[in-house]
């Protein structure tokens, strides 16, 4: 990438502004030879990063940490599905402590919100029947190699069943959904301010509560009317600092933009990621049906660009003659795969 970059830099006539440095962030500096060109300065006024003092290492490098913050804007494309995956919100985070000019800098996107809502959506029912038919397929295997073979597999059946479902009911599913598929207003439950987060918070999403009410539409198909899962997605601006040293010195954006990979936005990269139930809910005619529980989002033990999701909640199915049927508590881990 960074190959490309020079020659489109270069094809362009802006290499005498726009340096090309190449390596992780966590390991680049910015060459010497542009302290001078671009007259680059800390807020402090620091301008070489020759007069550290170099009989004292860790003083050292303290001093080169604290020269190094004259950039006064860094813009990342960092957002993974559901903004984490991918944790490259990590590389973000330290290039901001590196680099940015603490009281002044911004970084774009400046702040991003993590969203969840119960859904409808007619994928659940392929999902679902992919799973049984791959189970099918398993079982008529087992029927021919003993047929065949006079060989038993059979006691591979709970090893292959766990595989299928990790697959298909375990894991979430990229999607592009509709608008109409949402069943209630969205719930947040993470919010990041990029000028202040931390390490930290982008290891994943604290158990956070959430609560739908979905109603029926009313129109006496409730055979047709039902919750299939949840679906997550994100938001992020481009605006002003908010925090209260940025507020103070922070360069003020007069034309803040907001990005949202909602499915009411339509089609995006990100699209949704849903996390279906093994069964589905259905919504009575008339009816109303209520989840309360929490989200939690843990960064996985095997891959640290990957996470898991927990879903805790019960669920309340209210008919229309009032009775209240209070289910008990759910329990699912979905891998963001």
């Amino acid at each position: 990438m960074a190959k490309h970059a020079r020659k489109v830099v270069e094809a362009n006539g802006v290499d005498h502004v726009v340096t090309v440095i190449q390596g992780a962030v966590e390991d680049v500096t910015i060459p010497v030879e542009d302290w001078e060109a671009f007259h680059l300065q800390t807020e402090e006024g620091a301008a070489a990063a020759e007069e550290c003092p170099s009989d004292d290492d860790d003083a050292s490098i303290s001093c080169k940490q604290q020269q190094s913050k004259v950039v006064d804007i860094i813009i990342s494309e960092w957002m993974g599905y559901f903004l984490l995956r991918e944790s490259m919100l990590d590389s973000v985070i330290r290039a901001r402590d590196m680099f940015l000019k603490p009281k002044s800098g911004i970084l774009l996107p400046s702040h991003a919100t993590m969203l969840i809502a119960p859904i409808m959506n007619e994928d659940h029912h392929m999902v679902i029947e992919e799973y049984l038919e791959g189970m099918d397929d398993w079982n008529d295997y087992l029927v021919n190699a003993k047929k065949q073979y006079g060989v038993d597999m059979s006691i591979l059946t709970e090893e292959y069943d766990k595989e299928q479902r990790d697959y298909y009911l375990k894991s979430s599913h990229y999607v592009q959904l509709d608008g109409d598929t949402i069943l209630a207003p969205p719930s947040v439950v993470k919010t990041l301010d990029l000028a202040v987060c931390t390490l930290e918070d982008a290891k994943g999403v604290d158990e956070t509560e959430f609560s739908f009410d979905i109603e029926s539409s009313g129109g006496g198909a409730e055979d047709d009317e039902e919750i299939n899962g949840f679906a997550g997605w994100f938001t992020v601006d481009f605006q002003s600092r908010t925090d209260e040293v940025g507020k103070q010195f922070g360069a003020k954006m007069t034309n803040p933009v907001h990005f949202s990979s909602s499915p009411e936005i339509g089609d995006t990269h990100w699209g949704q990621q849903a996390f279906y139930f093994a069964s589905a809910i259905p919504i009575q005619s008339n009816g109303k049906v209520k989840i309360d529980g929490t989200m939690e989002m843990i960064r996985s033990k095997e891959n640290a660009r990957l996470y898991n999701v927990k879903l805790q909640y019960t669920i309340g199915a209210i008919a229309a003659d009032g009775l209240n049927n209070v289910m008990d508590m759910v329990e699912s881990v979905y891998k963001i795969p």
